[in-house]
């Protein structure tokens, strides 16, 4: 793919930043008029809705703020040009209509693909100025090595220009973005994603000044729970589908879960948890 003279490039991402200020100016009032009479759910909507909808999309990020969840799990990785934008895979080839890797694209490239019924990949920007004062966002670092050189400084960027910092957390599998996240700024809410359970997390997570833990949930125990509640740190489980298991998870309020199934935990949390509250 031939690169855009460095002015074009410049130009289109001008358009898409005043774009994104106009569409979020348009819709916070609405949400604010939605919100008088919703319930909200607490629980973190794993890439939007996609069960239903194109997953890490807008169309998925508006439905899973219309069923109320509190908050939205998001995958950023860059582009050619070194932005960041929402995609879980390293490549485009399974959510959308085109093929190769993310960084092969150029942001205006990669607009110009099909996400799925008719949505386009989104940026950060588009995706944090939707959910401010909505919604809080975790934002998963797709970072593998040095895939991505400056990843973290870009989206640290992306947070301060959208006036998030009060409403994300960054998380990763790879704890070397997140100690770089940290390097970088020191107040940035920041979490561990890791498969199983181990007690070495807490101190590291206390070294890292990072508060937020995120497991897969055939691991979580009452012991490990309490561990973190002693020890103020927020647990997440990923990613619970089943309704069944679901509904078991419901003994514990305070955890966080990150689920595809967002009928389902609505339904959960709605009879079991916000009754009791």
């Amino acid at each position: 793919m031939a690169n855009k003279p460095i002015e074009q490039q410049t130009a289109f991402r001008l358009r898409m930043s005043v774009f994104l200020r106009r569409q979020y100016d348009r819709s916070r009032q609405s949400t604010y008029i939605w919100r008088e009479w919703h319930m909200e759910v607490r629980g973190l909507a794993h890439r939007g809705y996609p069960l239903k909808y194109p997953e890490n999309t807008m169309l998925g990020f508006r439905k899973a703020l219309e069923l109320g969840f509190s908050h939205l799990e998001l995958d950023v990785q860059l582009t050619k040009d070194g932005v960041p934008v929402v995609i879980h895979d390293p490549t485009v080839n399974r959510t959308t209509n085109g093929t190769g890797a993310i960084n092969a694209f150029t942001l205006e490239e990669i607009r110009k693909l099909d996400a799925g019924q008719g949505e386009v990949i989104p940026t950060l920007e588009e995706a944090l100025r939707f959910a401010k004062d909505r919604m809080i966002v975790d934002i998963e670092l797709k970072q593998m090595g040095d895939a991505y050189p400056g990843l973290e400084q870009k989206v640290i960027d992306v947070i301060k220009d959208t006036g998030m910092e009060k409403q994300v957390f960054l998380t990763s599998f790879d704890h070397y973005s997140i100690e770089r996240a940290r390097s970088l700024d020191p107040d940035i809410e920041l979490g561990l994603v890791i498969y199983g359970a181990t007690p070495s997390v807490f101190p590291y997570l206390e070294q890292l000044g990072a508060r937020y833990v995120s497991v897969k949930y055939v691991y979580v125990t009452p012991s490990f729970m309490e561990e973190a509640r002693k020890r103020g740190i927020q647990l997440i489980v990923w990613t619970p589908d089943d309704e069944t298991v679901l509904a078991s998870l419901a003994q514990y309020p305070e955890l966080l879960i990150v689920t595809n199934n967002l009928e389902g935990w609505a339904k959960v949390y709605n009879e079991k948890i916000a009754r009791n509250a």
